[in-house]
């Protein structure tokens, strides 16, 4: 089923709206959670917390992106989820991708002059002037969370270009956005 049909099913109040969700996302969901959360239940959890999020998210909300959309939910739930159960005792995988990006992103604390909708936009504007395989190893490792190895192993790479290509591709940003006046 087409994404927009799906849209329809959950603005006629449809139940087979999540259903469909489950079908065409469910497994990418998954991914997302565990990735963040490293356990099978509360990645399940989670995954049906973004079903219920999307049901009452849809409508007035008519995602131009649904994929995105679902994702966008499933990662926010897993975040907070994570944040709650363990506190300090984050994924391994998460705190380094999170570390990673430190050196690069604005501190709110101090820096105020921007807002994180504002660098958000930012970042994608920077990452669509990259090249596609530069821009999906950096999605998919600071917004999937997916590690280096499960990264080389999707784009057939060596984990060391992966890890060349996030560095390059960090510091990078981080000029960019220096270049657009965000103070680092």
């Amino acid at each position: 089923m087409e994404d927009y049909e799906i849209i329809e099913l959950y603005f006629a109040r449809d139940e087979q709206a999540i259903t469909q969700t489950d079908l065409k996302y469910g497994k990418l969901c998954y991914k997302i959670a565990y990735n963040i959360l490293r356990n099978n239940e509360d990645s399940e959890e989670c995954v049906n917390d973004t079903y219920i999020g999307t049901w009452n998210a849809i409508p007035p909300t008519r995602p131009y992106n649904f994929m995105a959309f679902v994702c966008k939910i499933a990662r926010n739930l897993s975040l907070k989820k994570l944040e709650f159960l363990r506190r300090d005792k984050r994924s391994q995988d998460m705190v380094i991708s999170l570390k990673e990006l430190e050196d690069v992103l604005p501190d709110n604390r101090y820096v105020q002059n921007i807002s994180d909708e504002e660098t958000g936009k930012l970042i994608s504007k920077f990452l669509y002037t990259q090249k596609e395989d530069i821009r999906n190893v950096f999605i998919r490792k600071y917004y999937f969370f997916d590690s280096v190895k499960d990264i080389a192993k999707r784009y057939h790479f060596t984990e060391s270009k992966v890890k060349n290509m996030l560095f390059y591709t960090r510091n990078k940003l981080k000029k960019y956005l220096i270049q657009e006046g965000v103070e680092i």
